[in-house]
């Protein structure tokens, strides 16, 4: 009956969170005919990638009338970008993209995305364009490589340009020479449709604009009076969206470890192994859904084992510096080198960095000193504890007697010559159960017999 119910236990858990996974994946309720909302801001990663999709599916799935991208982004991946275009591509629903608040920019792949919305419009003093593929953490790379990828960005954007009736040519400068352009210049040569300072003025524009879908059928805008229904990001997405960030990443891998390490060197303090085991899991859980550098991962890796070895061995401190150094080299190589980029915005933060190899330095060199400290302490427990004592001679030692040594009788060997019982002496050697003693210096101070 137990494990039956313990059964039955997990059985409801796991549907409670089916159910709340389920919901967090769905949208608001919306009638036929409105307008659907998306808020697209930030790096472009496969969180914006996922939460576009699923607008674009709930949109399709109430037959809405329209969706709106209100975008920002200085740019992002281009395998999330891509995904998005496609999808966009294949929407059966038109799709609006907005560049906006004011101040707003769709750069790099953001551009990408502009380009293939159905209709797309900015606000005053929003810019678009500086689209040229560049390389995660600025590094060198190959001429050819760096050409191969400006070239099929060039071709990819012209392509979607003609196909949406506009600015090929810009569209093309965008990407081999990081052409930009505010609002009011974008309409003027064709890159946008309209320029409107808010939703509502851009629903009025567009309303009675034709659109091809993909399928070859043609809609007409309906947004005069169509319902305004916002989707937004879902916890689960919410929460994604704030992990999914290298410097997340980094801080929730080293804050993990040296919590961990606190617990191996406190045993019992529950807290730090806990913190550390659930931080470890979200930070290495973060690094999946962004692309990283094996090398950089492989080297953030090895900093983790050489600081817990550092617990284990003794090694004055050479195992916790090449732990810092393979931290900071990691740290560096993580986002570096991934031709999957499109813009700014997915590098670790140089500060973060230091101050991380810092703390750890402060970190590992408290723990070297009281190690050292402790080690030079004298012993209290075991045999060799007596050394070192003050015992009262009893029987004369010449040279052997007995002495009394913490209320107890203890045979002794005199290593000067004879003493006279009431003396005192101070044990020097322990041999099983023999001791060997020479007088004190003083009779006052040290431990007592």
């Amino acid at each position: 009956m137990r494990r039956a119910a313990r059964w039955l236990r997990l059985a409801q858990l796991v549907a409670l969170l089916s159910l709340l996974a389920s919901a967090c994946g769905q949208g608001p309720d919306a009638p036929p005919g409105s307008v659907h909302v998306l808020r697209a801001t930030g790096t472009v990663g496969p969180i914006m990638s996922r939460y576009i999709d699923r607008g674009l599916d709930h949109a399709e799935a109430t037959r809405a009338t329209a969706v709106v991208i209100e975008l920002d982004t200085p740019g992002g991946l281009s395998s999330s970008m891509d995904e998005i275009v496609k999808r966009i591509l294949a929407a059966r629903v038109p799709v609006i993209v907005y560049v906006w608040p004011p101040g707003g920019r769709a750069a790099s792949a953001g551009t990408f995305i502009t380009m293939a919305a159905h209709v797309a419009a900015m606000a005053p003093g929003t810019s678009i364009g500086a689209a040229t593929p560049v390389q995660i953490g600025g590094g060198e790379t190959d001429e050819t490589l760096r050409d191969k990828a400006t070239n099929d960005a060039a071709a990819r954007i012209r392509d979607i340009a003609v196909a949406r009736g506009r600015n090929a040519d810009w569209a093309e400068a965008a990407v081999r020479q990081a052409a930009s352009a505010g609002a009011e210049e974008a309409l003027r040569l064709n890159v946008i449709e309209y320029v409107a300072p808010s939703l509502t003025s851009l629903l009025q524009q567009v309303n009675g604009r034709q659109v091809s879908l993909a399928d070859g059928s043609t809609v007409t805008l309906r947004t005069l009076e169509a319902q305004v229904v916002r989707n937004g990001l879902s916890p689960a997405e919410r929460f994604l969206n704030v992990i999914g960030d290298p410097n997340i990443a980094l801080l929730l891998i080293s804050l993990g470890t040296l919590a961990l390490l606190f617990e191996l060197v406190n045993p019992g303090a529950i807290f730090p192994g806990v913190f550390g085991l659930i931080a470890l899991i979200f930070g290495f859980f973060s690094l999946s859904v962004i692309p990283f550098n094996w090398a950089g991962l492989a080297l953030v890796v090895a900093a983790l084992a050489l600081f817990v070895l550092e617990v284990f061995v003794t090694s004055h401190g050479i195992l916790a510096a090449g732990g810092i150094t393979s931290l900071v080299l990691g740290a560096l190589l993580l986002t570096t080198g991934n031709p999957d980029f499109a813009g700014p915005g997915l590098e670790v933060n140089r500060w973060l960095i230091s101050g991380l190899a810092a703390g750890l330095g402060v970190f590992f060199t408290f723990v070297a000193i009281n190690v050292v400290r402790a080690r030079r302490l004298p012993v209290t427990i075991g045999p060799e504890s007596i050394v070192g004592r003050r015992a009262v001679v009893r029987s004369p030692l010449n040279p052997r007697g007995f002495v009394l040594l913490n209320g107890e009788y203890w045979q002794a060997e005199s290593e000067e010559g004879e003493i006279q019982p009431g003396e005192v002496v101070v044990v020097t050697e322990r041999q099983g159960l023999h001791l060997k003693v020479r007088r004190a210096s003083t009779p006052e101070g040290g431990n007592t017999p």
